[in-house]
């Protein structure tokens, strides 16, 4: 179920409906609701692998209370190591199993020694890496003393499974949502209203800019080689709109969507394409992940205390595992190393917390050196993303090569040149919207509200309206695929 279709704009209502005006008065009824809602809302995808999602959850929930009630060490690492083994199989088993056949197989042929490799032909289920990252961060913080184990069943599985984040994030913690969940919610007509400004924001987004630059994206990517350079590059900037768009949409309408029944998800983008290094951009992009690797990965390995060494190795690791988590492609780790290149210079220099505040708060525009900084963090994350979207290594290559050749400082040409010009002035009305309400948790947070009520609502209906122009097939989510 997209969050884009009728299917769910019908879903939705229904759910909102029964959980504040039925079970509203039980805390019980009102979580049970929200576990069926999502395990309903999942098994539309493919009901068969909701049992994979029950037992990842029964499997989490039953090993967290084994090792808090644990008084003996070797049990209580039995059973973490048990959790964290058998989650990082089924992950390793339905993601990366045919990469890693695959690649050993393409290795050993250099050597002259040909094998049939075995591969899966099975299909990746929806979410898997998003909610097997809130099991293992669940058990971890067990482990580490942080958290009490969870007793109550539905409490736990409605953490794991909360419909508006299970299939994309944001990646949650226990320390977060579970006291939520816990709690007795009440009806907030206010919170309710922004939720579903976030919402419109979200659909904006997906529809308007991310799925209208995929037509783009999709076309000069499949047929590079018949385009000059500078068309390629300008397919590289339509991608990296798309895959915002795309992406924090989603995440716009899952934290839009859970304000509406009372609960505040992790906050997951704050406007990256406005940030003046890379450091500073991974602090605004998929922040919930990065915070998830911090926090798991590279605290543990020893992180910033062990010297400069360390910091560079570390850096190297999360980047790389953070590439993998994509996808199983040499592409996404490429992707990953380039960006652990790009910030090695503010890490060794130790300048990685410079940019910590927003840029030119409190101002209408950056000045020229913010503004310069900005386009090359942007120009530098464009290029990265050519590895991200290419098929493979070898097509990522053969962009690249075409964009660096005389073909480069030619006009770009590729049809539909009305619409393009549409496009343009609907990314130029995205950015400044951007630009405008990038202190605040989304673009139109506050957009309008001390206008006369007939231009603020004008504004809404002109979103809604774009939205309704601009949609047609359903566009499946990008990062439905990770």
């Amino acid at each position: 179920m997209l969050f884009n279709s009728l299917n769910f704009a019908i879903f939705l209502p229904i759910v909102f409906v029964l959980y504040w005006l039925v079970v509203n008065k039980s805390l019980k009824s009102q979580n049970a609701l929200l576990l069926l809602s999502s395990y309903f809302f999942y098994a539309c995808w493919d009901w068969r692998f909701l049992f994979l999602l029950i037992f990842s959850t029964g499997l989490d929930y039953f090993s967290g209370i084994k090792i808090f009630e644990s008084k003996n060490q070797i049990t209580k690492k039995f059973w973490f190591w048990l959790s964290i083994s058998i989650n990082l199989g089924f992950l390793g088993v339905f993601k990366y199993y045919n990469f890693f056949v695959e690649s050993f197989a393409e290795a050993v042929s250099g050597f002259g020694v040909h094998i049939n490799s075995l591969t899966l032909d099975v299909l990746l289920p929806v979410g898997i890496s998003f909610y097997t990252f809130h099991g293992l961060s669940y058990v971890i913080d067990i482990y580490k003393g942080r958290i009490n184990a969870e007793k109550n069943i539905v409490d736990y599985s409605v953490f794991v499974s909360f419909f508006p984040l299970l299939v994309a994030g944001p990646i949650e913690r226990a320390t977060h949502l579970l006291p939520q969940i816990q709690k007795k919610r009440i009806f907030d007509y206010t919170k309710a209203v922004d939720g579903l400004r976030q919402i419109l924001w979200g659909l904006f987004k997906k529809i308007v800019i991310a799925d209208q630059c995929a037509q783009y994206a999709n076309d000069i990517f499949n047929n590079s080689a018949e385009y000059s350079g500078s068309t390629l590059v300008l397919g590289a900037v339509f991608f990296a709109f798309q895959i915002y768009g795309d992406f924090s949409g989603y995440s716009d309408i899952a934290i839009g969507t859970a304000r509406l029944f009372g609960i505040d998800l992790l906050r997951n983008f704050a406007f990256p394409y406005f940030s003046r290094d890379i450091a500073e951009f991974w602090r605004r992009w998929h922040i919930s992940l990065s915070t998830w690797f911090r926090d798991y990965l590279y605290i543990p390995l020893g992180g910033s205390k062990g010297g400069m060494w360390m910091k560079i190795r570390n850096t190297f690791i999360i980047f790389i595992v953070s590439g993998f988590w994509h996808g199983a492609n040499w592409t996404f780790i490429v992707w990953g190393f380039l960006h652990a290149l790009y910030i090695m210079p503010s890490i060794i220099f130790e300048r990685n917390r410079k940019n910590l505040d927003i840029v030119a708060q409190g101002k209408y525009l950056p000045n020229a050196k913010e503004f310069l900084q900005m386009v090359l963090t942007f120009s530098l994350t464009v290029f990265a993303w050519i590895f991200f979207r290419a098929n493979n290594l070898e097509h990522a290559v053969s962009y690249i090569s075409e964009i660096f050749s005389s073909s480069l400082f030619t006009i770009p040409k590729y049809d539909g040149d009305d619409f393009k010009k549409v496009m343009f002035l609907l990314l130029l009305i995205f950015m400044v919207m951007e630009w405008l309400g990038r202190e605040d948790q989304f673009a139109i947070a506050k957009l309008g509200l001390k206008w006369k009520p007939i231009f603020r609502y004008a504004t809404y209906y002109a979103i809604i309206i774009a939205i309704f122009w601009f949609s047609g097939k359903e566009q499946q989510f990008i990062y439905f695929q990770f």
